[in-house]
């Protein structure tokens, strides 16, 4: 349930977004026309906003991509940082264990 009501709301997104571009097309050339200006112009100015949109849509992808990496990148870190900690534990470990090994043995048994 709750996933459809999540794609439904998403898909109600986009759907004003849409409707937002095509208001703004039709507002575009009812100006245009109210001014008795060429079929062109009204071309002109739909290229303008679909450019708009896609420079829009391009920027929204490239901050994304920039989410992307950086999410990559800290969770590279961290596996670097947990990595290093175990390493650093187990060579401590190791170096207790022979140094106990050395020293206390040795006494134990003499």
């Amino acid at each position: 349930m709750k996933t459809s009501l999540y794609h439904h709301h998403h898909h109600h997104h986009h759907l004003i977004i849409i409707n937002i571009i095509i208001i703004i097309i039709i507002i575009n050339i009812t100006l245009v026309g109210g001014k008795k200006t060429s079929i062109e112009e009204c071309l002109t100015t739909i290229v303008v906003v679909i450019e708009v949109v896609a420079t829009v849509l391009v920027a929204a992808a490239v901050v994304v991509l920039v989410v992307v990496v950086v999410l990559v990148i800290v969770v590279v870190v961290v596996v670097v940082v947990v990595v290093v900690v175990v390493v650093v534990v187990v060579v401590v470990v190791v170096v207790v264990v022979v140094v106990v090994v050395v020293v206390v043995v040795p006494v134990v048994v003499t």
